[in-house]
């Protein structure tokens, strides 16, 4: 599958104006609950002037696509390249966490989320989508970067893709139970920390007595 490149889009123009309302109605209620009478509604125009824009709603759902699978930790890997920087050993593993930590409590990336997880239960696309960029390219990189690491004697010696399963699969189940508390109302204020905790426990875990 090609990799999805995000459409540039120019600043409050009225594209932008029409995808912010849709990634806002389609966070609250899936692609069905963002019909195109409520996006232009949401933006004050009316419903005919999208289509100078879009074509159809699915046409700007595959625009927020997109920008849902550009890989949101690419950006990361290319400036800080593995091969330079996994040799940090917990340090890199910290500004990784730091990083999902950003995306799990901005609230555009919140509700980019929110999309995913309302769509992945009937949409094939989106499954695929999710399991390539969110799940496989991470795996992979950070597979990648846990054999550097071995190979520094930075860490004990094992299978560097199950070792990053292991560390990938917290982070994300943290960043849903705070979208899900979110979603509650609920105070996120214990997990401010969480991400970090996390990065400390599982070093302990891997870590050879020279990296300590």
């Amino acid at each position: 599958m090609a990799t999805a490149v995000a459409e540039e889009i120019k600043p409050n123009s009225t594209k932008e104006k029409i995808l912010t309302a849709a990634i806002e109605l389609m966070a609250e209620g899936g692609y069905t609950g963002a019909s195109m009478r409520k996006i232009a509604r949401k933006v004050g125009i009316r419903e005919s002037a999208i289509y100078n824009h879009f074509r159809n709603k699915d046409e700007i759902f595959q625009t927020i696509m997109k920008n849902l699978f550009s890989n949101p930790f690419e950006d990361f890997f290319i400036k800080r390249p593995i091969e330079e920087y996994a040799i940090k050993g917990k340090a890199y593993l910290l500004e990784y966490a730091a990083t999902i930590k950003l995306l799990t409590f901005d609230s555009k990336n919140e509700k980019f989320f929110r999309i995913i997880l309302a769509e992945l239960m009937h949409n094939q696309q989106v499954r695929e989508l999710f399991m390539q960029y969110f799940y496989q390219e991470n795996i992979k990189k950070l597979s990648n970067a846990f054999f550097i690491m071995m190979q520094h004697n930075l860490i004990r010696s094992a299978d560097p893709i199950l070792m990053a399963q292991e560390f990938f699969a917290p982070l994300f189940y943290y960043r849903l139970q705070v979208l899900l508390m979110h979603i509650d109302n609920k105070p996120t204020t214990a997990l401010s920390t969480i991400f970090e905790k996390h990065v400390d426990f599982f070093w302990e875990s891997v870590a050879t007595q020279e990296s300590f």
